[in-house]
């Protein structure tokens, strides 16, 4: 018989399959415990930490380029002298603490102003050297001052005449008529925004120092609550593991247990120093420890006993109905083929009697060839053909056996250790939920009040200049920021006057009065968002009748919707969606139709708790949604906040929504649903596959056979019998169409005269 032939495969297969499930319950669900404080905690106290860093790096990012843009766009004193041009600079750019101009080759300092910048520990010589067009910022420490950030700018600058003062330096520094300096200013660190009642942040070099500590509400900077463990711990983790972010417990008093997170700042966009800042986010707060949970142990040995005892009897019932029976059938055939080959030795074969089966088709195919050897004995003619009635048979035996297996594992895969949505997730994990969709609304504010900002810088710079000026100005801002998808410039008229960039794809139609964020329509196929900055011109431009109309009025920024959906979407906080007042979605990280309305009802009313109040700013809320209204069907922990409750972004009335379902959090509960759930689909699956091959190979032919068996003892001689399968029923056809000939043959005998060969007769005790 073939290997995946014949009525033992599958039978074997089901019973090894299922007790290979039966082991699955013991381990898995065994090993299920609730832990003090659940992982579904920690990897969100690790999330946070992430958003925070990035976050920081973003606003570092943002000051380091800000530097640069005023070292490159400023006007150099005619003087050309060291204390003049560090004035500029420093009056240009943003407000620091301290600046220094230094020699690019040496590094001595030619000028000084504001407090004194640390240079300790920088080879500024080298950094100069090193020819990057964009030097990464470096933290430092300042004895005097404390922590400090240090960014750089390359300045380059007309080189001053031969008859001025420092004219022996000029004249070996002077390159094509310029000079080069090399821009050093210093700040403090910025604190961390960190979200989240009773969370502390802290920013971390690599040897472990705190630089800057920042609190949410609710926790308070006392020594107390201060782990000095904690940020040596996180300082020495990413170094040791070479992993980027991550998470850890720290000691427990009170009742409370605390946990951390931490994240290494990216490298922003110094390409010269690929480790970047050097610093680490450290993120933690205190929570309850877990209560002890189920015990689910007793359950999986109670599962797998059950499913053993269910395969063996499954297995002995299969054995005893279908495969001895048929494997009976199988030499019986034989026997009887064997006896009707026309050789007197053979023929002692026909003496003995088939047995017969007592159940189903095996029965049937047992009665239909002890009929067949009675007529080649001559002691009978053929039998007429039974009248067809519903019996059970193997096929129904299969049938039972599949709803025997069924009845224990679809109690496991939808009613048993199912979680109740009342008590489904930690408060803890509703919080850090929450946390996350406001530092998400935290970061579209920041880029929209950003892009506000530079654009206002970008209408200063243009307003009064040249046609060729504007324009270089503006490709400068649209390649500094890929949030714009446009810059264009208005006039009083409301027409375009001078645009770079793509297509606007709903331009503004006249030109807004003061400065802000808009939404430009409520309906479309790509939502449009712009802001605007005036121009500021003079009195002549605006009496002048000429120019009265024409005159650039609003420089325009239309930004893409493309950077609001990388803006909201982060690792771990799920499916999150921008909605604008009307509670339309206009951003999401996940696809979606322009101001479609949000997946369910729950998160509707959610967003609806975070309107404010007539002069109100409104607030965050969070809740856990009932998997009768959470996207997806199971329970969800869902969060909105919005956006800006101050600024240019606050008059859109925006809304961060976040829903993760629960299921996806690990959490115990949710692990041993899961795992049961698995249980019982691995035992479906097992028991259909192995009880469907079964079916294939051999309650279908089964089925043909007895139908044939019966149609030849019935007299049928014309029909040839054809072996279809290379197993037990394939052999049992093959014997029949031998029987077939047999009697066929005797027939024929009979009708032309001859006399039938009489029995062998044996004497008692005799050889068969």
């Amino acid at each position: 018989m073939p290997l995946l032939g014949g009525v033992r495969p599958p039978i074997a297969a089901l019973l090894c399959a299922l007790l290979a499930v039966a082991v699955f319950p013991t381990l898995g669900l065994a090993a299920v415990h609730e832990q003090e404080v659940p992982q579904a905690v920690r990897d969100a106290e690790r999330r946070i930490a992430e958003d925070a860093a990035a976050s920081f790096g973003t606003s570092v990012d943002v000051r380091a380029r800000a530097v640069r843009r005023s070292a490159a766009s400023v006007e150099a004193p005619a003087s050309g002298a060291p204390e003049a041009t560090l004035r500029s600079l420093l009056a240009a750019g943003p407000r620091v603490r301290g600046g220094v101009l230094l020699d690019p080759r040496t590094g001595r300092p030619l000028a000084a102003s504001g407090e004194k910048v640390p240079l300790t520990g920088v080879d500024v010589a080298a950094l100069a050297r090193s020819g990057a067009a964009d030097i990464a910022p470096r933290p430092t420490t300042s004895e005097s001052a404390g922590p400090r950030l240090l960014f750089f700018a390359r300045v380059v600058v007309p080189a001053p005449a031969r008859n001025q003062d420092h004219a022996r330096d000029a004249a070996r520094e002077r390159r094509g008529g310029t000079r080069a300096f090399l821009l050093v200013v210093s700040d403090k660190v910025a604190a961390l925004t960190v979200h989240g009642e009773g969370r502390t942040g802290q920013v971390v070099d690599r040897k472990g120092k705190v630089l800057a500590t920042s609190a949410a509400t609710g926790a308070a900077l006392t020594p107390d609550t201060e782990d000095r463990a904690l940020p040596s711990a996180a300082a020495d983790a990413g170094q040791r593991t070479g992993d980027a972010s991550g998470s850890m417990l720290g000691d427990g008093h009170d009742g409370l247990r605390r946990v951390a997170g931490w994240a290494s700042v990216a490298a922003v966009d110094g390409k010269d120093d690929t480790s970047g800042l050097g610093l680490t986010i450290l993120t933690f707060r205190e929570v309850p420890p877990a209560k002890g949970g189920a015990d689910h142990t007793g359950f999986a040995i109670v599962a797998a006993g059950a499913l053993v005892v269910i395969a063996v009897l499954v297995t002995l019932v299969l054995w005893g109905i279908v495969q001895r029976p048929l494997l009976r059938l199988h030499l019986s055939a034989a026997r009887l083929a064997r006896g009707a080959c026309g050789l007197p030795e053979a023929r002692a074969e026909l003496a003995r009697p088939v047995p017969a089966g007592a159940f189903g088709e095996p029965g049937r195919v047992g009665r239909a060839l002890e009929s067949i050897r009675r007529q080649l004995l001559g002691e009978t003619g053929p039998e007429p053909v039974p009248p067809p009635r519903r019996r059970p048979g193997v096929r129904s035996l299969v049938v039972v056996c599949a709803l025997v297996i069924g009845a224990w594992g679809m109690p496991l895969l939808f009613l048993l250790n199912r979680v109740p949505d009342a008590r489904a997730v930690p408060a803890a994990v509703v919080a850090d939920q929450q946390a996350r969709t406001e530092a998400a609304a935290d970061r579209v504010r920041q880029s929209l009040g950003q892009s506000h900002a530079d654009l206002t810088a970008m209408a200063s710079a243009i307003a009064g200049a040249p046609r060729e000026r504007a324009t270089e100005v503006l490709r400068r801002g649209r390649a500094d920021h890929p949030t714009y998808r446009s810059l264009y410039v208005l006039d009083r008229s409301g027409a375009i006057v001078l645009r770079v960039g793509k297509q606007p794809l709903r331009p503004l139609l006249h030109a807004p009065a003061g400065n802000g964020i808009s939404p430009i329509g409520a309906s479309g196929k790509i939502p449009a968002i712009a802001a605007y900055a005036q121009l500021k011109t003079g009195e002549n431009d605006e009496n002048d009748g000429n120019a009265k109309g024409t005159a650039p009025a609003v420089v325009v920024a239309e930004i893409g919707v493309d950077a609001l959906n990388d803006l909201v979407a982060r690792p771990g906080l799920g499916r999150v969606w921008l909605t604008d007042e009307h509670h339309k979605v206009v951003a999401a990280s996940v696809d979606f139709e322009a101001f479609q309305s949000l997946p369910s009802r729950g998160l509707t009313r959610l967003v609806v708790k975070t309107d404010a109040a007539p002069g109100g700013a409104g607030s965050p809320a969070s809740a856990v949604l009932h998997s009768g209204s959470a996207p997806g069907g199971g329970p969800s922990v869902a969060a909105a906040a919005p956006v800006a409750q101050t600024g240019p972004a606050a008059g859109l009335r925006w809304r961060v929504v976040s829903a993760e379902p629960a299921a996806a959090l690990k959490l115990a509960a949710f692990e041993a649903q899961a795992r049961t759930m698995l249980a019982g689909l691995l035992a479906l699956s097992a028991g259909v596959a192995c009880l469907g091959w079964l079916h294939i190979v051999v309650v279908r032919p089964l089925r043909t056979l007895a139908n044939c068996a019966e149609r030849l003892a019935a007299g049928d001689r014309r029909t040839v019998l054809y072996p279809v399968h290379h197993d037990e029923c394939g052999s049992v056809a093959r014997s029949l169409e031998l029987l077939r000939q047999a009697l066929a043959e005797q027939d024929r005998g009979a009708e032309a005269g001859v006399a039938a060969v009489p029995a062998p007769s044996f004497h008692p005790g005799g050889a068969p």
